[in-house]
């Protein structure tokens, strides 16, 4: 049976979640921006937490750790690399290893390039993989501490991953993601379907959170840098993947 995932809006535009396993009782949490927002996702649902998996180390992903662990008891685990910089780790992780959420088992995935000791965690059976600010819906984060070459691979091994995942990423920052990636492919039907999706969602009132792969594989720009159309709507057709990407990333630092 698949793990029932929640999406918890935090803050302006984070996203946490919660992963639970109906057999076991089990419930993890990927990233923690706020304790307000997750402690009442838990009480609401009479949950208890387990887990709290950490990303990177961002304030804006980590500052909930302190009181969420004080109210819940949680263990906490997060990047090997970044053990110097994120909370107190329980468990510190590394490319391949697992972690078990009730009756599952997670592979960490090690994705550096906005952070160097940035991890995702692919649930295989259930169909998710948590991307944080790597792979985000129709776009990606910013290069802060990495290499475009570096963030290209990191993006290429999320996008290897089966098409139906869902992708749970960390921020909202999809209508000018969308609007960006408009200007590279104004003729993508797959891009326009998905901003007339989000205009009905955002009438409704719902989350687009998470998004599924193969929709990024469609009208994420990140991903199809190594497409002849993405080369050549930047002027560089003969280009590696690794410059078309860093075009594609450096132009949208200054959409």
């Amino acid at each position: 049976m698949a793990l029932e995932l929640v999406t918890i809006p935090c803050l302006k535009d984070n996203f946490a979640f919660l992963l639970h396993d109906a057999a076991s009782g089990d419930t993890a949490l990927i990233d923690a921006p706020e304790p307000g927002p997750v402690l009442a996702a838990l009480a609401e649902r009479g949950w208890t937490l387990g887990q709290i998996l950490l990303t990177h180390h961002d304030w804006d992903h980590i500052d909930g750790v302190p009181g969420i662990v004080a109210a819940t008891g949680a263990k906490v685990l997060g990047a090997a690399k970044d053990v110097h910089r994120l909370p107190p780790l329980d468990r510190a992780l590394t490319e391949g290893d697992h972690i078990r959420v009730g009756g599952e088992e997670a592979v960490v995935i090690e994705t550096p390039g906005h952070t160097l000791g940035h991890v995702s965690y692919h649930f295989p059976v259930s169909g998710f993989v948590f991307t944080a600010d790597t792979l985000m819906a129709a776009g990606c984060g910013r290069i802060f501490e990495g290499t475009a070459p570096m963030m290209w691979q990191s993006l290429s091994k999320l996008a290897a991953l089966p098409p139906e995942t869902l992708v749970g990423s960390g921020h909202d920052y999809l209508d000018s993601n969308l609007r960006f990636a408009l200007t590279l492919e104004p003729e993508n039907s797959a891009l326009i379907s998905r901003i007339e999706a989000l205009a009905g969602l955002r009438r409704e009132g719902r989350l687009p959170m998470p998004s599924t792969l193969s929709d990024e594989l469609a009208t994420n720009p990140f991903l199809r840098a190594h497409l002849p159309q993405l080369k050549q709507a930047v002027g560089l057709p003969d280009a590696p993947d690794d410059v078309v990407f860093a075009e594609i990333r450096a132009r949208k630092d200054r959409f």
